[in-house]
């Protein structure tokens, strides 16, 4: 008698990022993937828009969404059909994140402006990607308005509004593009929009919002009433509380269903319709999810920029955070405050340097070249290069909140080398990442451990060794490489009733590496004077309140240095 394979339950997480859409499918069991499959962007600049006249502009196209995600759906089922257990029927739910705050102009029927013959080609009717600075004016007045207005809304998202998040960009088409914006019937954040897609909602008012997205970028705290007040949006702009009356409220936990697969999409998708979709999160924040975050985890997102998460239970208090990007409820984990940090550029960092500075334009021989730096870099003792850098070639995110902040290396002379410079801007995002910690134990929030994922995390010992050494903790790196996914599969496989909580699917699907990155004592030590240093330039060049005189600086760094090399003198270079 012939043996019948069991057929395996499985969900499906989707995973939006800057360059490419990522499908993944698992086993909830276990979180064990079965299939999965990456389609880059077509258009622009491996994906992005950018202007020549404007290094802050950063738009993508939304016709790269949709036709991403059927690639990457249908290949990672493809992927899966090696195992004889799978069958795509027996997929029982789909999650879905997306970088933020993307904000998509959209029609009355929900399609993106861009999508529309007369929009062809304009990029103000495009996504507002992430990292979009162009609004750093109108960030401005915000906060400027909340704080003469006695507003609170600034209050959970540290002090400071972003250009990076949604009322800036839309304040700002709503000034430079005044065609665009009287077309835009709505604003949807992407990782709101694409569930919406894929469920046929074809109402922007009816759209199920994430709690995520809405508390971390769009000013939403149930304290003050939701989203902030008409007669405040309408003294920045009249008329911009039109996008408020388009804005569904109350938002939702990632726990809860955008709607169900609907027939058109399914058929773009190879999948069968009906199947559950989870309302959209931030990709940093399914990272979270997938990396295993719960109380006194920190979970730290490195790739092109950082995001850290962690969470605190609803029912203990907590104090608002300056500097810090957002507490919002439910943001991360279903009765949880979510918390926000992170830096605007990491990975970023490396890659100008190698491909900017170096001149090394293919994706080989940047390749080439970060593996070669790599290793000269970690044949080099911590202050060895006597260099020290700032790590805001993209802004500040925590804790200064500027995004016209830049970049800065001190300790330059004719024997520098490019492995010296390379490992220094690696220092120079462990310093940062350290203000960070620093600032959230200041205000209460307890660190028990740290899990990394994203693909430096996961591509470079050095950084992680560097990580673990300044800041003086065990870093410990998740189980997938594919945790934003994953944490999307884990809400998939709630909302598709393969489990009755996140952190049931958590216990069962995710994981960490056996293998944790160690604080080395004599390194420590090392970077605790750096540190120091860097103190001093972050407060001279960020926070000139509070800076103190440069003037001996230089010549500490140069004592460390000579102590570092002294101490590397008898094992000589490898």
């Amino acid at each position: 008698m012939a043996r019948t394979t069991a057929r395996r339950p499985a969900v499906l997480g989707i995973d939006f990022g800057t360059s490419s859409v990522r499908a993944l499918i698992v086993d909830p069991r276990d979180g064990q993937p079965l299939g999965s499959a990456v389609a880059a962007y077509t258009r622009g600049d491996a994906g992005v828009f950018t202007s020549g006249s404007d290094p802050h502009l950063a738009r993508q196209h939304p016709a790269d969404y949709v036709e991403g995600v059927a690639e990457a759906v249908r290949a990672a089922q493809e992927h899966a059909r090696s195992d004889p257990g799978f069958d795509p029927e027996a997929i029982a739910g789909i999650g879905v994140d997306a970088t933020g705050s993307t904000p998509i102009p959209v029609d009355r029927e929900n399609v993106p402006l861009a999508l529309r013959p007369e929009f062809a080609g304009n990029v103000d009717a495009m996504a507002w990607l992430w990292k979009d600075h162009t609004s750093h004016a109108e960030a401005a007045e915000i906060t400027r308005l909340a704080r003469e207005e006695g507003r609170p809304y600034l209050a959970k998202c540290g002090g400071t509004y972003s250009s990076e998040w949604y009322w800036a960009k839309i304040l700002r088409c709503e000034r430079a593009n005044p065609r665009v914006a009287r077309a835009a019937h709505a604003w949807v954040e992407f990782c709101d929009w694409m569930p919406a897609w894929l469920c046929g909602v074809r109402d922007p008012a009816a759209i199920r919002r994430g709690a995520c997205a809405a508390g971390h970028k769009g000013m939403y705290h149930a304290s003050w009433g939701g989203l902030p007040a008409a007669d405040f949006l309408d003294a920045l702009s009249p008329g911009l509380s039109r996008f408020r009356a388009t804005y569904a409220t109350p938002v939702l936990a990632s726990d809860q269903p955008a709607g169900r697969l609907a027939p058109a999409a399914a058929e773009q998708l190879g999948l069968r319709p009906g199947v559950p979709v989870a309302v959209g999160a931030l990709d940093a924040h399914c990272g979270a999810v997938g990396s295993g975050c719960a109380p006194g985890t920190l979970v730290k997102i490195i790739g092109t920029s950082t995001c850290d998460c962690i969470v605190v239970p609803l029912s203990q208090p907590l104090a608002d955070i300056p500097g810090v990007c957002g507490i919002a409820a439910e943001s991360i984990l279903p009765g949880h405050h979510g918390i926000e940090a992170g830096q605007s550029a990491v990975g970023d960092i490396f890659n100008w340097f190698v491909s900017r500075v170096l001149g090394h334009g293919s994706a080989a021989a940047a390749a080439a070249a970060h593996a070669r730096l790599t290793a000269e870099a970690e044949r080099l003792a911590p202050g060895e290069s006597g260099l020290l850098t700032l790590d805001w070639h993209n802004g500040n995110r925590t804790v200064l909140v500027d995004p016209l902040l830049t970049g800065l290396t001190l300790g330059l002379t004719l024997a520098t080398t490019p492995a010296e410079l390379y490992r220094s801007l690696i220092e120079g995002t462990a310093f940062g990442a350290r203000m960070i910690t620093e600032r959230l134990a200041e205000y209460g929030v307890p660190i028990q451990r740290i899990v990394c994922c994203g693909g430096v995390a996961e591509k470079s010992p050095l950084l992680m060794q560097v990580y673990a050494d300044v800041l003086n903790r065990p870093m410990f790196v998740a189980g997938s490489d594919q945790a934003c996914a994953l944490g999307a599969a884990v809400f998939a496989a709630v909302v598709g009733g393969a489990h009755a909580s996140v952190p049931e699917a958590q216990q069962r699907m995710t994981s960490t590496r056996p293998r944790a990155y160690q604080p080395e004592a004599a390194s420590v030590r090392t970077y605790e004077r750096l540190l120091a240093l860097y103190r001093s330039l972050h407060d001279a060049f960020g926070a000139a309140a509070r800076a103190e005189p440069l003037g001996g600086v230089m010549k500490v760094l140069l004592d460390i240095q000579a102590a570092a090399k002294r101490t590397a003198a008898p094992a000589g270079r490898a």
